[in-house]
C-alpha cells in the first residue's frame, strides 16, 4: 500500500446548505451582473460590476476554495498587497479610459 505525506484536511462548520447559499448568492449576484448590461448608469455601470465581480470572487475564494479558514502572516499580509495591486490596475484602468 502506498501512503500519502498529505495531511488531512478537516473544514470547519462546512455542510452543505452553507455550500447551496453561496452558490445561490452567485447566481443571483451573476443575474444582477447581466442585467446591468441593459441599464444605462453612464460611467457607474462600471464600478458596480466591478463591485459585483469582487463579492462573487470573495465567495469563491472564501468558501469553495476553503480561504476562509486559512491562517498564517503570509496569508494576512497577501490579501492586503493584492487589494493595493488591484486598486492600481483598476485606477489605472479609469485615468487611460478619461483621458482618451
Amino acid at each position: 500500500m502506498i501512503e500519502s505525506g498529505a495531511k488531512e484536511f478537516t473544514v470547519k462548520n462546512q455542510n452543505d446548505q452553507t455550500y447551496i447559499l453561496v452558490w445561490l448568492g452567485l447566481v443571483i449576484l451573476t443575474a444582477i451582473t447581466v442585467s446591468m448590461a441593459g441599464m444605462n448608469f453612464g460611467r457607474l455601470s462600471i464600478l458596480i460590476v466591478l463591485l459585483i465581480a469582487a463579492i462573487k470572487s470573495g465567495l469563491v475564494l472564501s468558501y469553495f476554495m476553503h480561504l476562509k479558514y486559512e491562517t498564517g502572516l503570509l496569508f494576512k499580509l497577501m490579501i492586503p498587497i493584492v487589494l493595493a495591486v488591484l486598486t492600481v490596475f483598476i485606477g489605472l484602468t479609469f485615468t487611460d479610459i478619461a483621458f482618451r
